[in-house]
C-alpha cells in the first residue's frame, strides 16, 4: 500500500470535505470545504484507509458485509438489505416538517425515545453570523425536527465527531453515502467512536453542491448574496408536486424571495452545476453501508404528492422492528416494495453512478486514480450518451470557475449567461428539446445509418 496525504486527495479532486481526517476545515475559492493545517501534507497509512475516496480504503461491499452479515437480500444497486418500503410517517408532525415523508426524523426520534441512543448527529441551520448549515447533536425530538428538511450545502463532521469523543453516550449519525462510509472508516480506527456511534441513518444522494449555489440563487432572485441569512432549498407546499423544488431565501431585514428551480439557469439537478468533483467517482446512490436509508419516491403517483413520500431501505434488524411496530400501530403509512421499485425512483442517479462512472473511469486524469466497484468501460455507450456525460462533467467543472469569476468581478450576469448557454447544449443532448435538439437528432440519425443524410 502506498501511503497518501489529505493534500493528495484534494489535489486529485477526490476530497468530499467530510472532515473525518482533521479537526480543522476551511472554505476554498469554489465554496467547498477542505482540510487545512500542516498535517494535511503528511502521508500515513491511517489516512489512506480513512478517506472514503481513497483507493486503499474498504469499499461499500466490504463494510456492508461486516455490518449486515445476515441480511437476506443482496442487490447490485441497493446492497444488502432486509426490506424496502414506500410511504410516509402518518404520526404528526414528522411528515409536515420534513422535506419528504418524514421518515428520517421519525426513525431518529424513535431510537432516541426508546433509549437506544442519547443523541443524533445531523445537519441544522446555522446560527446568525455562522455558515448556513452545519452538523449538530440533537438530544430531543424538537431539536430533531428543527434540523429536518433537505440541505444541499457543504458541511463537515470534524467538530461534531470531536464532541462525540468528548461526551460519553450512544449516538446515531444521519448523512449522505460518502459521509456514512467515512464514519464507518473512522470507527474502524478510533475505538471511542466505535463504541459511541451505534446507528447510521443514510440519505440517498445525487451529488454534493458547493456553497456558491446559494450565491447563484441570490443573483437570480434579485438579492445581494451578502444579505442572505437563511436558505430553504425545498420549500414545502402540499398543494404543489413534491418535485417542484422552490428556492427560498431570507434576507437580513426579514424579507424573503423565492422561485421554482425550473425557472433558474442552473436549476436542473442532473446537469451538475456546482457539483463536487469527488461525486463523479462515487458508486453509492442509496447509502449502502447505513442501517437504514431514505430517499424521495420520484415516481408517480408519489412525485406529484406535495406532502412528500419516502422510499426506505432497511438493513439492520432493530430498525426493521421499529418500522414493523410503527406500521402495526398506525404511526407509519408504509407499503412493502421490491428493489426494482426503489431503483426506479433513482434511475437517473444509477445511470450516472454505474454507466456514467464506468465511462468516466476510462478518461485520462491527473493525480490519484480512484478504485471503484464499477470497472472502467466505454463499450456499449452511444456517442450521444457519452456526450451527455462529457457535457455534465464540463458543466460541473466550469460552473465553479465561472461563478467564482463572476463573484470576484461583481458581474453575476457573466455566470448566468454562461449557465444558460451551457444548458441549451445539455437539454438538447439529454432531453431532445431546445434549439440544438434538431441538430443532435439529425447527427444521431446519420450515425445510426452509417453516413450523412442525402
Amino acid at each position: 500500500m502506498s501511503a497518501l496525504s489529505p493534500a493528495q486527495i484534494v489535489g486529485s479532486g477526490l476530497c468530499i470535505g467530510c472532515g473525518v481526517c482533521t479537526s480543522t476545515m476551511k472554505w476554498d475559492g469554489y465554496g467547498q470545504l477542505k482540510p487545512t493545517g500542516p498535517a494535511t501534507h503528511r502521508r500515513s497509512e491511517g489516512f489512506t484507509k480513512l478517506c472514503p475516496f481513497s483507493p486503499e480504503s474498504a469499499n461499500e461491499d466490504q463494510i456492508a458485509a461486516a455490518r449486515f452479515p445476515d441480511a437476506p437480500h443482496r442487490d447490485a444497486r441497493l446492497g444488502r438489505h432486509i426490506s424496502c418500503h414506500v410511504g410516509a410517517a402518518s404520526e404528526p408532525p414528522f411528515r409536515k416538517r420534513g422535506s419528504s415523508g418524514g421518515m428520517v426524523t421519525w426513525v431518529a426520534a424513535e431510537l432516541m425515545g426508546r433509549g437506544h441512543i442519547d443523541g443524533v448527529l445531523h445537519v441544522h441551520p446555522g446560527e446568525p453570523g455562522q455558515p448556513f448549515f452545519g452538523y449538530r447533536i440533537s438530544r430531543s425530538q424538537e431539536d430533531l425536527l428543527a434540523g429536518a428538511r433537505s440541505r444541499y450545502h457543504p458541511v463537515h463532521l470534524a467538530e461534531v465527531l470531536d464532541q462525540v469523543r468528548a461526551t460519553p453516550g450512544r449516538y446515531a449519525v444521519v448523512g449522505i453515502p460518502c459521509f456514512i462510509k467515512a464514519v464507518h472508516l473512522a470507527r474502524a480506527q478510533d475505538p471511542v467512536l466505535a463504541e459511541r456511534i451505534t446507528h447510521m441513518l443514510g440519505l440517498f444522494c445525487g451529488h454534493m453542491k458547493s456553497a456558491r449555489f446559494v450565491e447563484s440563487f441570490a443573483w437570480q432572485l434579485g438579492a445581494d448574496p451578502d444579505r442572505v441569512r437563511a436558505v430553504e432549498y425545498r420549500l414545502k407546499d402540499a398543494n404543489r408536486p413534491a418535485n417542484w423544488y422552490t428556492a427560498h431565501l431570507t434576507l437580513d431585514d426579514g424579507a424573503t424571495v423565492q422561485n421554482e428551480w425550473f425557472h433558474l439557469a442552473d436549476g436542473d439537478w442532473g446537469a451538475g452545476y456546482f457539483q463536487n468533483s469527488a461525486c463523479d467517482f462515487c458508486d453509492d446512490v442509496v447509502a449502502e453501508t447505513a442501517d437504514v436509508s431514505f430517499g424521495d419516491a420520484w415516481v408517480e403517483p408519489y412525485s406529484s404528492d406535495g406532502r412528500g413520500t419516502n422510499v426506505v431501505v432497511v438493513r439492520a434488524p432493530l430498525i426493521q422492528r421499529l418500522i414493523d411496530e410503527g406500521v402495526a400501530q398506525g404511526r407509519l403509512d408504509l407499503h412493502p416494495v421490491d428493489a426494482d421499485f426503489v431503483a426506479d425512483t433513482q434511475a437517473a442517479g444509477f445511470r450516472q453512478r454505474r454507466e456514467g462512472l464506468a465511462y468516466r473511469l476510462t478518461w485520462t486524469r491527473r493525480g490519484i486514480r480512484p478504485v471503484k466497484r464499477v470497472a472502467a468501460d466505454a463499450t456499449g455507450i452511444g456517442w450521444r450518451r457519452k456526450l451527455v456525460y462529457r457535457t455534465r462533467a464540463a458543466i460541473s467543472r466550469n460552473s465553479h470557475r465561472m461563478a467564482r469569476l463572476a463573484s470576484l468581478t461583481g458581474r453575476p450576469g457573466s455566470y448566468l449567461g454562461w449557465a444558460r448557454r451551457a444548458y441549451v447544449v445539455y437539454e438538447g443532448l439529454t432531453y431532445h428539446r431546445g434549439r440544438l435538439a434538431p441538430l443532435f437528432d439529425r447527427v444521431e440519425r446519420m450515425m445510426q445509418r452509417g453516413g450523412p443524410e442525402r
